[in-house]
């Protein structure tokens, strides 16, 4: 999906760390920049490309960057971008995403030290570079993931890819309605905080989901299934990754019938363990620990005593036999 700036301007970026050393780019044509689609005639030939006219310069559009034979005096419209030579160059391959564009890209590949490198449709990687990356190397996007971004240029006029801010992802957000309420979106994140995370739907919305209502941390560019389970009145939209309690609650309920299976039947956890022995050995959180205790105590599976929890004889020795195994003694 593409979308259009709206009255907004690509700035250079400023107050940044400068990119790693490199040639420099050669002088640009007057008026050309990396970026650009302009139509240009073919001037001349060689064995490995074609040379664009442009007033008295010539821009060398590579055969491999050509997607037909050319013939001298032929029009044709190009892209410009900077070679791995650092010149101005042209390709006939359009990218996906142009200046004053924003766009989803993939990641493909990492560089802990420049950045992550953006497929935009040409053969040249665009940078977004690791001062518009989270701080924590584990937020990092991974090779696969994908970014909304535009075009910039540096001070020395190469491309770059640019992330959305907030402005940009609320100017394309659309209003959540209440039928959203318990539906599964995919979503991606746009932004990591402290508190959780942000995502952008694939129908356009924006939604936050909470670490406690994260089954693992997320990461820049990742995307996911979730569970709406608020929708505001602003029309942005609370998300967990977790089943509703109902649900969550039974499979808990079964996870801790299991621990006392593989024990013997007797675990030295109950209701009164502290909430960070129970995250550490269950990986839930305390009320959904108690509630899953509540749910075997209602039905007469456990009992609880002097610290410990204890499955029922009979419960237990029916696990053994379903499993082929002989019943505890008397």
């Amino acid at each position: 999906m593409r979308y259009r700036q709206n009255n907004q301007r690509n700035r250079p970026l400023t107050g940044k760390r400068p990119l790693p050393a490199r040639k420099r780019p050669a002088a640009n044509p007057q008026g050309l920049q990396a970026g650009m689609v302009i139509t240009m005639p073919v001037k001349r030939t060689s064995e490995f490309g074609y040379f664009l006219a442009y007033e008295d310069a010539e821009v060398l559009l590579h055969r491999t960057e050509a997607t037909r034979e050319l013939e001298i005096g032929e029009e044709v419209e190009v892209f410009l971008y900077h070679d791995h030579e650092n010149r101005l160059a042209a390709t006939m391959q359009m990218p996906y995403v142009k200046m004053g564009e924003y766009g989803w890209l993939k990641v493909e590949e990492v560089s802990p030290r420049m950045g992550v490198f953006l497929y935009n449709g040409i053969k040249k990687d665009l940078l977004l570079f690791v001062d518009d990356l989270p701080k924590l190397r584990e937020e990092w996007p991974q090779k696969g993931d994908r970014l909304l971004v535009t075009l910039t240029r540096d001070e020395q006029g190469r491309l770059l890819a640019k992330p959305a801010g907030e402005k940009e992802m609320v100017a394309f957000a659309q209003p959540a309605g209440k039928e959203m309420l318990n539906k599964r979106v995919e979503a991606t994140v746009y932004k990591v905080i402290q508190a959780g995370a942000f995502l952008f739907t694939e129908n356009e919305h924006i939604l936050f989901i909470h670490r406690d209502e994260m089954t693992e941390p997320l990461r820049l560019g990742q995307t996911v299934i979730c569970r709406v389970s608020f929708v505001r009145e602003d029309g942005r939209l609370n998300g967990s990754m977790r089943q509703r309690k109902e649900i969550q609650y039974s499979e808990d309920a079964d996870r801790l019938l299991q621990y006392l299976v593989e024990r013997d039947g007797a675990m030295p956890y109950t209701d009164d363990t502290p909430p960070d022995t129970i995250k550490r050995q269950f990986q839930m959180s305390k009320a959904a620990f108690k509630r899953a205790l509540g749910k075997l105590l209602r039905e007469r599976l456990i009992e609880q005593e002097e610290g410990w929890t204890h499955l029922n004889r009979d419960v237990l020795d029916k696990y053994r036999r379903e499993e082929g195994q002989t019943e505890l003694p008397d």
